[in-house]
């Protein structure tokens, strides 16, 4: 976005700065905000750019059309899902890492997939007490 900035307003940079900020909040607020962004960036006149101001708008283009649903940042929230990656790095260190990885650790894919299965139980509430009760319920068999 910084590049769109810098080809809207190349000689003022307080201009950049506040449209970066309206179209970060655009992103952020506004179901739909990726793909007008995306329309509005196609109106803009790549001719009448440098070489390499105007390869840096096509490639700005072809991420927001190959992009623009994973960009659906309203939507996303909407639904209560996280739009940054925090909460799976999070997931990764606490769930995974320091699990699989103490000193001498060695793991095949099926023993450390069970693990981590059993481990994200006692992560969420209350999915322990539901898992015992399936077993409960249904009875759990050894044999595969």
């Amino acid at each position: 976005m910084e590049t769109v900035a810098k080809v809207l307003f190349p000689r003022r940079r307080k201009h950049r700065q506040a449209w970066l900020e309206k179209q970060a909040h655009r992103l952020k607020h506004d179901v739909g905000a990726a793909v007008a962004l995306l329309d509005e960036f196609k109106k803009i006149d790549l001719n009448a750019l440098s070489a390499k101001k105007k390869e840096q708008m096509e490639s700005v283009i072809t991420y927001f059309r190959n992009h623009h649903a994973q960009m659906d940042y309203a939507q996303t929230q909407a639904e209560n899902r996280p739009i940054g990656s925090g909460v799976t790095e999070a997931a990764c260190k606490v769930i995974v890492k320091q699990r699989l990885c103490g000193s001498g650790m060695k793991w095949k894919g099926t023993g450390a997939g069970v693990v981590l299965s059993l481990r994200t139980l006692t992560y969420t509430t209350g999915r322990w007490q539901q898992f015992w009760t399936k077993i409960n319920q249904y009875g759990f068999s050894l044999e595969g």
